[in-house]
């Protein structure tokens, strides 16, 4: 998982960087609201931690302009104002969540699970995770804009990958989900569509970050690493 903090208070920043890396999570660093935006547009994160508070652009404006640009990446606010007023308007303002410091580090780390669990991208019938984008009332997927073609159950797989992206499921629980209670599926029938997902969205795309991931000894999940 990928995660970019946005924190003008060095100390702080480095304390959750060296924290979340030990998580094993990839972090990136911004200490002003102009360059956390700048990451924010160019770079891919799964989860945003932004100090409400910052110098050269406030917090919220940055969120506002993420919002604003179709970023849908959820976004985590940290910040010293504890009161609901001030809560109410973070979350108005396109925020996902909102922890008030001093917290504990444990309640970050829950915090940036479930928000990385949530679809990045679930607006009316359509789906999108990365540049992965799937219409789910035209039945079409595209990848960097390119069509690709899958058959009933690659699309079905998928869909269901792409609602519960970030989440691991091992391969008896995809195969539960996905082909039911069909009597001529096989023990590996999920993990042979997971190779044939591979082959149709990952593998012919170089330059994008590969989608789906094996957490070894557990399972598959959709997400950029």
């Amino acid at each position: 998982m990928k995660i970019l903090v946005v924190e003008d208070e060095q100390r702080i920043a480095t304390y959750l960087k060296k924290g979340l890396e030990l998580q094993s999570y990839i972090v990136d660093l911004a200490f002003d609201g102009e360059v956390g935006f700048d990451l924010a547009s160019n770079e891919e994160y799964d989860v945003i931690v932004l100090d409400r508070m910052l110098p050269k652009k406030d917090g919220m404006v940055v969120c506002a302009e993420l919002r604003a640009e179709g970023n849908h990446t959820p976004v985590l606010f940290l910040t010293a104002k504890s009161q609901v007023n001030d809560r109410v308007e973070g979350l108005n303002g396109g925020a996902d969540d909102y922890l008030v410091k001093p917290f504990e580090f444990a309640e970050l780390v829950a915090r940036i699970q479930a928000l990385a669990r949530r679809p990045r991208v679930t607006v009316g019938n359509r789906l999108q995770v990365g540049s992965l984008v799937m219409d789910t009332q035209a039945y079409t997927v595209l990848r960097a804009g390119v069509t690709i073609d899958l058959s009933k159950k690659e699309y079905a797989l998928l869909e269901f990958l792409m609602r519960h992206a970030g989440q691991v499921f091992s391969k008896e629980q995809l195969t539960e989900q996905v082909w039911s209670y069909e009597s001529d599926v096989l023990g590996n029938t999920a993990q042979v569509y997971i190779g044939y997902l591979r082959s149709k969205i990952d593998r012919p795309f170089p330059t994008e970050p590969p989608l789906i991931q094996t957490a070894r000894g557990f399972g598959y999940r959709l997400g950029a690493e």
